[in-house]
């Protein structure tokens, strides 16, 4: 009896060190953790929650103390509209003015000579863009506190998605290509031994 006891105190903190330690190719449980208080930011959160989740790579969690590793980092989303101005002028003008008067008692001269030129354009435009623009940094990090996966992106948004949709998505892509490249490389550096 005293060695089955002894044996499951040597394999639990065994067990314990394995999980803390996780990496990116065995991460399998992942907790999302908020991306700021704002609704943009609450909102981008459950973006990559569902996108996350929806993949099947991960198990996503609400409870952080049974995951593996946690997502943590910040978000931005800012609708903000740009205003942009422009005016051109043209002005040329000349003028030359002459005037001759010469008068006596016999002879009365008077000459005249007028002139001018005056050329003008006026150009003004006015434009406003609404803009819609959102970024995120996020990491992964492990149990041990240790940052194992990182990233920052950024969206000016599309034509048929929002920039808070567009970032959710180029994270969920990111972290789905970096572990998909963790997990084949481990894989052919156990199949090479």
């Amino acid at each position: 009896m005293k060695h089955v006891f002894l044996l499951v105190l040597v394999s639990l903190p065994v067990l314990a060190i394995e999980r803390s330690g996780m990496t990116l190719e065995t991460v399998k449980r992942v907790y999302v953790e908020g991306l700021g208080d704002a609704p943009p930011s609450v909102m981008l959160r459950d973006m990559i929650v569902a996108s996350l989740s929806s993949s099947g790579a991960f198990i996503i969690t609400e409870d952080k103390d049974h995951a593996d590793a946690i997502l943590r980092g910040s978000a931005m989303d800012e609708l903000f509209s740009e205003q942009h101005h422009s005016s051109d002028n043209i002005n040329i003008g000349t003028h030359t003015g002459s005037s001759e008067n010469y008068s006596d008692r016999y002879d009365h001269t008077s000459s005249e000579k007028q002139g001018g030129l005056n050329i003008g354009q006026n150009e003004s435009s006015q434009s406003n863009e609404r803009k819609h623009e959102a970024s995120a940094s996020v990491r992964l990090v492990n149990r041990q506190g240790d940052v194992i996966w990182s990233t920052t992106q950024e969206s000016g948004g599309g034509k048929f998605k929002s920039a808070s949709a567009d970032v959710a998505e180029k994270i969920y892509r990111k972290l789905l290509d970096d572990v998909q490249k963790a997990r084949t490389g481990a894989h052919a550096g156990t199949s090479e031994r």
